[in-house]
């Protein structure tokens, strides 16, 4: 989805690690544009606005402009990153440039509403399978995610990618028969796991201390055996 959202950067001749690192100290992050065009640009950028773009709802499939100083300003959007995997600090940024007539694939998240009646009445397990469906549409038509109510789900039911309403330029891409969610019945383990905590039964237990009594008994008669040698002779 495009954003009203404008992010300054600053062209970049020298690269390596150095040149990252000072970067970095200087409070940028080095990223690329690349895209559109067969010119891809080295750029520096605050880590700061990628992050807030980032972590926004739409996250990496905002499109926003990019104002290259002196080279060019354009839409562009965030296909991949890197990040420190201790402190978590972004690290590089690839940026793609956007044609905004032209159709773009995208992942969209999948988000369910409401409780299954399978759950509260049936006793079933809801399961969400698929987080996310890919879609291929215009720049301008991206959605925040998708939302599908699952109230209505019984015991055996499922809600495929199919079912998702496509509006506008949308077309699925994803396979229609994948699972979105689906309400099963619970397994003997997770009906065992419901029941936690409680104490073995007294069949359970002599089962268990029966092999014991057979172990004790046997050794006794083992050690009884040299003493009725020792009597008879």
């Amino acid at each position: 989805m495009r954003k009203d959202i404008t992010v300054a950067a600053e062209p970049r001749s020298a690269r390596g690690k150095n040149e990252a690192r000072r970067l970095r100290v200087a409070g940028s992050v080095p990223a690329v544009v690349y895209g559109v065009s067969d010119t891809a640009v080295p750029v520096a950028v605050s880590p700061k606005e990628i992050g807030r773009i980032l972590h926004s709802k739409t996250g990496h499939n905002t499109i926003f402009n990019l104002n290259v100083t002196g080279v060019e300003n354009t839409p562009v959007m965030i296909v991949d990153w890197q990040s420190d995997p201790i402190k978590d600090n972004l690290l590089h940024v690839d940026l793609k440039r956007i044609d905004l007539t032209k159709h773009i694939t995208v992942r969209v998240p999948v988000h369910t509403l409401g409780d299954p009646k399978g759950v509260k009445l049936q006793g079933g397990l809801h399961e969400l399978i698929t987080r996310e469906v890919e879609i291929d549409c215009l720049p301008d038509e991206i959605p925040e995610e998708f939302t599908i109510d699952v109230s209505e789900l019984m015991l055996g039911q499922a809600v495929r990618a199919g079912d998702l309403k496509m509006t506008g330029s949308m077309k699925l891409l994803s396979p229609a028969e994948s699972v979105i969610s689906h309400v099963v019945a619970m397994k003997a383990e997770e009906v065992t796991a419901a029941a936690e905590g409680a104490e073995p039964t007294a069949a359970a237990a002599s089962t268990t201390a029966e092999p014991e009594v057979i172990k004790k008994g046997k050794k006794e008669e083992e050690g009884a055996a040299p003493d009725d040698k020792k009597k008879k002779k």
